[in-house]
């Protein structure tokens, strides 16, 4: 697009706290649009937003939303934050008046001079991405990796190059615009389909193809890269021109990436390459192979070169907020997985540690999301862990669901520190604490990620309080 927006009165709805919308109004407002970002929250609640924006020519609708600012008395276009429904009245009202709606990502693929991997799934979505981007910029130094890991893109245009892949991230509500649009990712990746955010979908059903959605408008020439151990992921082939690329835990003899034994196997077109299974935590399990291969084929089909793969692989260390090692005390690990928000994300981590360590501590619950928490409770009876349970709407439903599987929880807590404490006192040597909630964060912490700051704070007092007593002896 040639500056589309220079003059257009553009409406931003939801400017966000951890810079969601600030990418999307600095954008609009170089790129010369009469801009009015909206949002509920107060100029105190959005005091850190506002100082980033702070010199840019930007109307502020501040603690409320005004219905002019929906309908062509105020507004051109319409440009959605992800945390706003689909079906909100105001973007309702602007549809009403034939005021096309608009998200960061939309306006990204159309104005992104690179080619796009374009990576999303419930669980696994993160860290495929951040390692298919460690991958490429192995090869390609300066290479972008950006989206819904709260890095904007639109912020990243001015770094691209033509002949550099970017990748990008997707929730699920990001793909609602490009299915809207017509628009889909050069590479495609797709890594699991599981239930979550059924507060804000019309049910599993809905979700799941909206998941799919990623490969909807693909064209010929472009790749999916799908989970082949998923039936939900799988569903999505065959659905667009772009050729299948699977990936699995198992060698299912054709092209695709395989795990083979303690190998990550690549095999393409009568050629096979094969790498060490990284042993890092993040990486662990089934789930984690699965992550790699993913990231491996995004990385392969972008050109990249198996040495340049090789020396990625090796140095991946990780990413914050996902299955993050946050320290050791008195040979107890503590492991930071703050993002796992869903059932499923928690029972991958479960799986992915239970063996590795004597007993898993596991801190769990919190806001509900409509996901039945039985899978969990199941696999934290299978595998002997201790459940510690954050207070919160979705924690009564989950005690329930521990005690039919034969679990006694303890809680629930009413803070991390009292949470952490408990695990500490129960824990011992060569035992993990585990912070993998399978719900919302809402309620006790601000956020998702909050929570896992709060995670952070508490083990480092904790070590602090480890030492002293160790010094004291």
């Amino acid at each position: 697009m040639d500056a589309p927006f220079s003059g257009k009165r553009v409406t931003l709805i939801g400017l966000g706290t951890r810079g969601g919308g600030l990418g999307v109004a600095r954008y609009l407002a170089e790129q010369g649009a009469i801009v009015t970002v909206t949002d509920q929250r107060n100029e105190e609640a959005l005091a850190g937003s506002l100082t980033a924006l702070a010199g840019l020519p930007i109307r502020y609708v501040l603690g409320r939303h005004d219905e002019r600012d929906f309908t062509p008395e105020g507004a051109d276009v319409v440009v959605r934050n992800p945390g706003v429904p689909r079906r909100a009245p105001l973007l309702q009202l602007a549809r009403a008046h034939g005021i096309p709606i608009e998200m960061e990502m939309s306006l990204f693929f159309r104005a992104c001079p690179a080619p796009i991997v374009g990576v999303t799934g419930t669980k696994g979505k993160t860290t495929v991405a951040t390692l298919a981007g460690a991958l490429i910029a192995a090869e390609y130094p300066g290479a972008v990796t950006a989206g819904n890991m709260g890095i904007s893109a639109l912020e990243q245009l001015p770094l691209l190059q033509p002949e550099i892949p970017v990748v990008i991230e997707l929730s699920s509500w990001q793909l609602e615009a490009l299915i809207e649009h017509g628009l889909a990712p050069r590479i495609a990746v797709l890594t699991l389909i599981a239930e979550d955010h059924l507060n804000t979908y019309d049910g599993f059903t809905d979700y799941a193809e909206t998941k799919r959605g990623i490969t909807r408008h693909q064209r010929r020439g472009d790749w999916l890269i799908v989970n082949r151990d998923d039936p939900e992921a799988w569903q999505a082939t065959g659905r667009s021109p772009a050729t299948t690329v699977p990936f699995g835990t198992s060698d299912r003899g054709g092209d695709g990436a395989w795990l083979a034994g303690d190998a990550l196997l690549w095999r393409w077109q009568g050629t096979e390459l094969r790498w060490p299974l990284p042993t890092t935590p993040a990486l662990a399990g089934p789930h984690g192979a699965r992550n790699a291969l993913a990231a491996l084929a995004a990385a392969r089909l972008a050109g990249v070169s198996p040495e340049a793969i090789a020396c990625g692989l090796e140095g991946f260390a990780g990413v914050r907020d996902r299955m993050e090692r946050v320290g050791e005390i008195d040979g107890v690990t503590y492991i930071n997985d703050t993002t796992a928000t869903a059932p499923v994300a928690a029972v991958v981590a479960l799986e992915a540690l239970a063996g590795r360590f004597g007993r898993v501590h596991l801190l769990c619950g919190g806001a509900d999301k409509r996901l039945d928490p039985a899978p969990l409770a199941v696999a934290v009876g299978e595998h002997g862990a201790t459940a510690y349970l954050f207070e919160g709407t979705a924690t009564p439903g989950l005690a329930a669901a521990l005690h039919e599987a034969g679990v006694a929880p303890e809680g629930p807590f009413g803070s991390m520190a009292d949470a952490l404490a408990a695990a500490r006192r129960n824990a011992r040597r060569g035992d993990v604490v585990l912070l993998s909630p399978g719900c919302a964060s809402f309620g006790l912490f601000r956020d998702e990620f909050d929570r896992g700051d709060r995670f952070r704070q508490e083990v480092a007092a904790l070590a602090v309080t480890a030492k002293d007593h160790a010094h004291a002896r």
